[in-house]
């Protein structure tokens, strides 16, 4: 097994039963603000969020695994240009913190980089959030070991305009995991832009549409290992670059294997110039499978890493490709389209990833099944004739259990958040053969040792009064 991080710290929210104090927030209650729980919070607690609007309201939370979220729809935030520490509208300096159901609105700070969330602590979970008007949405510092994972949320109109500020800047973090995500109209900046070690970017919706004058769509700036499977990528005709996604073009640097894998994604550019994919020259590798790259601008701006392995790619006008309906974003494919039935599977990763999409992208937030049939179509979406298989679980929106990517690691840390302690979590093989148990003993978080464990899919399992929770984990 490779190691090329300490270790990875992934996140499980089981509904078991510990010993945590919830914290009520809301219009008639003792605290009527967060910020007014912010400080007497203690490791492991809930606060509960009354939906409603909470003005000019910010907050700086130091405790470790808090489980911060509305109740009954959107808390939002709504900061009117305030930020606490002339930081963003909530500091993070906690480790491993949940955020699900808020919205951060109109942070804005002398140095132009006022976030919806500055995030200082190790580990971070968004789910359910909506950040608009700040200029950024999440602000992500160097932190390890840190995962952040980002599912179910939307990005509009972050950004000050300077090219510097974006919807989302993730800093050189471990691992970015970004799913079901709709981020778009990022002001001059860009929609992603990530120096995470590794990125797992999977079904979500890149766009700036019409009026949008966002710059680039995606940028891994670092290069490292990079996973883009199912998502719809759109760059419309007043967007600031020319290429979609860039990766690396600020120097390969983070300390892992340069792969970036691009599968199974539909990229429309509605500008007459530009590439779909600006790799750059001295990557390890580059494979692109079944990727639809419609509209104008070539497959890369001329660089090419040292590896480059791509198949069943479409490169054609927009109006070729045949998608449903093109005006109006809808990219699913008519069954007369090329892209209809020309795919070629793309195996595994050299890290032991499937390079699989398991979904597609549903508007807005959201995602089905992908149908997994013999004859794979090109791009983001599949039109199936042969009924849908079973894809492996993924528990994401419900809190139930979270993993990969698992960047070649010798151990795992597995931590608890949400009032969710399980009684052993176990190690099976890919047949469901126990390989090894640990017992939790009422702990808040368990080292998995995975040295001896053999290269490939392997499944977690949580068991306690509440339940049992399996989910895939990857060993290589």
């Amino acid at each position: 097994m490779r190691s090329t991080t300490p270790f990875l710290s992934f996140l499980l929210a089981l509904p078991f039963t510990a010993h945590a104090t919830t914290w009520q927030v809301g219009p008639g209650l003792t605290y009527t603000l967060p910020s007014q729980v912010s400080t007497l919070v203690a490791n492991g607690d809930t606060v509960d969020i009354a939906a409603g609007t909470y003005p000019s309201d910010v907050a700086a939370w130091t405790a470790d695994d808090l489980l911060l979220r509305g109740v009954g729809g959107f808390a939002h935030l709504e900061s009117n240009g305030m930020a606490w520490g002339d930081k963003a509208i909530w500091v993070i300096q906690g480790d491993r913190t949940t955020v699900e159901w808020i919205e951060f609105s109109e942070c804005s700070v002398p140095d132009q980089n006022g976030a919806g969330i500055r995030q200082e602590g190790k580990g971070l979970v968004v789910r359910q959030c909506y950040f608009h008007d700040n200029e950024n949405g999440i602000l992500a510092g160097e932190v390890h070991p840190s995962t952040i994972r980002i599912e179910h949320s939307e990005f509009d109109h972050n950004g000050f305009g300077d090219g510097f500020s974006h919807n989302l800047y993730i800093g050189n973090i471990d691992s970015l995991i970004f799913r079901f995500n709709y981020s778009h109209h990022a002001h001059i900046g860009h929609e992603l832009k990530s120096r995470a070690w590794v990125n797992v970017i999977e079904y979500n919706r890149f766009s700036n549409e019409a009026n949008g004058d966002a710059s680039r769509e995606i940028d891994l700036p670092n290069g490292g290992q990079a996973y883009l499977i199912g998502n719809v990528i759109q760059q419309g005709p007043l967007g600031e670059n020319s290429n979609l996604v860039a990766y690396g073009i600020e120097g390969l640097t983070n300390p892992v294997a340069h792969e970036f894998y691009a599968i199974n994604n539909t990229l429309v550019n509605e500008k007459s110039v530009g590439s779909f994919f600006a790799v750059m020259n001295g990557a390890d590798l580059f494979k692109a499978y079944n990727n639809i790259l419609s509209g104008g601008g070539t497959f890369t701006p001329g660089w090419w890493p040292a590896t480059v392995d791509t198949l069943a790619n479409v490169v054609t006008s927009i109006a070729a490709v045949q998608f449903v309906s093109p005006a109006a974003y809808d990219y699913h494919l008519q069954t007369t389209s090329s892209a209809d039935n020309t795919g070629f599977p793309a195996g595994v990763a050299n890290s032991g990833y499937p390079l699989v999409a398991w979904y597609e992208y549903l508007h807005p937030l959201g995602y089905v099944a992908r149908c997994q049939q013999a004859t794979l179509d090109v791009g983001a979406f599949e039109t199936c004739t042969t009924g849908v298989e079973d894809a492996p679980t993924h528990i994401g929106s419900s809190g139930a259990i979270h993993t990969a990517p698992n960047p070649a690691t010798a151990q795992v840390q597995v931590s608890f958040l949400t009032n969710a302690i399980p009684t052993t979590i176990d190690i099976l093989d890919a047949k469901g053969r126990l390989l090894r148990t640990w017992p939790v003993n009422g702990q808040r978080s368990v080292v998995l040792d995975l040295n001896g464990l053999s290269v490939g899919l392997h499944l977690l399992r949580a068991s306690g009064t509440g339940g049992v929770f399996t989910e895939r984990l990857i060993v290589y």
